[in-house]
């Protein structure tokens, strides 16, 4: 891979999704997995979170992001995705985490699914109780 000298690498993670987040100066054009970034989330609120970090910093239309994405599902990769370019906004400007700290943003979220015990049906469901 050809490394740019403006080019910010990062890492964002939720659930089980991994975001690998690469930013460089441009335009503001977003690829998601060599898709479109409107094609890979069509559901309009998974984008507009995913545009929090740019609204947030008012940086929107001046850098391109390539994202390489995988595990958990579209909600997760968008918690990633978000996390990911926090974290590469803070990158190339330390003045921004003022800003994104306020949202929120640079806080991974710890919560993941809880692991299903023995003896039970799911993590905290129990089987019907028979007293005779």
């Amino acid at each position: 891979m050809a490394s740019h000298p403006q080019q910010t690498v990062t890492v964002g993670r939720r659930k089980t999704s991994v975001a690998r987040v690469i930013i460089t100066p441009g335009t503001g054009t977003i690829t998601v997995n060599d898709k479109p970034f409107e094609q890979f989330f069509p559901l309009e609120t998974l984008r507009n979170e995913i545009m929090l970090p740019f609204t947030a910093t008012e940086t929107t239309g001046k850098y391109n992001v390539t994202v390489n994405t995988h595990g958990g599902g579209v909600v997760g990769q968008a918690g990633a995705m978000k996390l990911g370019l926090s974290r590469a906004l803070v990158k190339l400007d330390e003045e921004l985490r003022a800003k994104l700290r306020v949202h929120g943003l640079l806080t991974r979220d710890p919560r993941m699914v809880e692991r299903k015990k023995p003896g039970q049906k799911k993590a905290r469901k129990r089987f019907q109780f028979s007293k005779r």
